[in-house]
């Protein structure tokens, strides 16, 4: 047998090429992993982009808002896409609607604005003090009880 014989060996090529590469089948398992990985990603563009337009308040599964999907470019800010769709006349612009909690604080705060500035009423004690008279006195317990108040 010559040299190029016994290194040209048939057996050797029986042999699967992760056992004679080692190199090779580590770039065959990256690359699949890579693949994987690629797939994993295009997943979760797909479903952020969805969440955008639902956040919008554009339901992607309606028919209307199926070619609106697919071919809006812009922005993926629920603004932005809101924005569009009503200018492509696929959804009805909204009027500003204010948070519930921020309009309670609202009508705490006129209530107690209003409460400060109203008058406090008659003193009766002080007025029944500063009058000079009997007469006067006399005057003020009949104001009282037309109102409804009983100071005696």
């Amino acid at each position: 047998m010559s040299n190029f014989e016994d290194d040209f060996n048939e057996d050797d090529y029986d042999q699967p090429a992760s056992e004679t590469n080692p190199v090779r089948a580590r770039m065959k398992q990256l690359e699949k992993e890579a693949k994987e990985l690629r797939k994993q990603v295009a997943e979760f563009s797909a479903s952020q982009r969805e969440l955008a337009f639902v956040k919008a308040g554009i339901d992607p599964a309606s028919p209307q808002a199926k070619y609106f999907v697919k071919g809006y470019d812009g922005d993926l800010t629920p603004d932005a896409i809101r924005q569009a769709a009503e200018e492509a006349q696929l959804i009805t612009p909204q009027t500003v609607q204010e948070d519930p909690d921020q309009a309670a604080w609202k009508q705490s705060n006129r209530i107690a604005a209003g409460a400060e500035t109203a008058s406090e009423g008659p003193s009766w004690i002080k007025r029944i003090r500063d009058a000079a008279s009997a007469e006067e006195i006399s005057d003020i317990f009949a104001e009282a009880q037309a109102q409804g108040i009983n100071l005696g």
